[in-house]
């Protein structure tokens, strides 16, 4: 193939299909470097032609993840295909496994080691005791069943939680306003959360006031902050599936009605060493407080 030694539409094209066919940078410039351009030049053209292919492909995820949101009752980590990969919003996160029934998808590295590290810095003077939702009386209370530490982050509150926020979005195709604050926990030794279930039962007293802030939560996002030294894995006892909990990865599971059908019973078992850091979205109908 003949190319011009000027910037044209059609060498930045070229340039992306040589991309996308495996070839190297260094191999393009070298090519472009014999066809009258300087190193420069060659340089300036092929960051301009790569730069233009990523922001369509942004500009195109964002489409995807409206009318996504638009046809969908729950959040869709994957609308298609089976890919190793998915990229959401500025980051590529690689695809570990997947279940149908009921629907799990982890991710390995959805989260920067610099950005966990973060998050916890962020978080370790705003700890207080972890509550759950009271269903009989509405609002929150302590039990015994959740024993972390933790605070949450209101949507937008620093540039980081942003990004992480846009990132979910995109990821689960799901809008950003429909997802509850972030939420941090840490677990010392012996603390747990035990099997429970994150929709809540309509038909209880208290669920109410829940449900007027946005309606039901349909999704989930675990992300893993740190690897305890021991212990710590997210279980679902319905399935017999323990996930590891492993620095920057993340567990997504939806639930499509708020029934034990569902079979996303699932706890945070014991840490046996160390501390275990969690960073949780919960994903909601509609629109939700920040």
């Amino acid at each position: 193939m003949s190319t011009p030694a000027e910037d044209t539409p059609e060498l930045r094209q070229w340039i992306i299909r040589q991309t996308e066919a495996g070839r190297s940078p260094n191999d393009l410039l070298t090519e472009l470097a014999a066809r009258g351009f300087g190193e420069a030049k060659a340089v300036d053209v092929m960051t301009a032609a790569l730069q233009a292919r990523l922001e369509s492909v942004r500009a195109r995820n964002d489409v995807v993840a409206a009318e996504s949101a638009a046809s969908n009752t729950v959040p869709q980590s994957l609308v298609k295909d089976w890919p190793q990969s998915v990229y959401a919003f500025d980051r590529e996160a690689r695809v570990l496994f997947t279940i149908n029934e009921p629907r799990i998808v982890l991710f390995g590295g959805l989260l920067a080691n610099s950005e966990c590290d973060e998050l916890i810095a962020q978080t370790r003077r705003h700890l207080t005791d972890s509550n759950v939702i009271d269903v009989q009386g509405g609002g929150e209370q302590r039990h015994g069943d959740r024993t972390s530490t933790g605070t949450a982050f209101g949507r937008g509150a620093t540039p980081l939680i942003t990004r992480i926020e846009r990132r979910i979005a995109a990821l689960l195709h799901w809008p950003m306003e429909n997802g509850e604050a972030l939420q941090i926990l840490r677990y010392a030794v012996g603390q747990q959360y035990k099997p429970h279930y994150d929709y809540v039962d309509p038909n209880q007293p208290g669920a109410e006031p829940f449900l007027a802030r946005g309606g039901q939560r349909v999704g989930s996002l675990v992300m893993y902050l740190n690897t305890p030294k021991a212990g710590g894995a997210t279980n679902f006892p319905d399935i017999g599936l323990e996930i590891a909990a492993v620095k920057g990865n993340a567990v997504f599971f939806s639930y499509d009605r708020p029934h034990p059908s569902t079979k996303t019973l699932h706890g945070g078992m014991p840490v046996r060493a160390g501390e275990k850091w969690v960073a949780t979205k919960w994903l909601r109908v509609s629109r939700t407080d920040p």
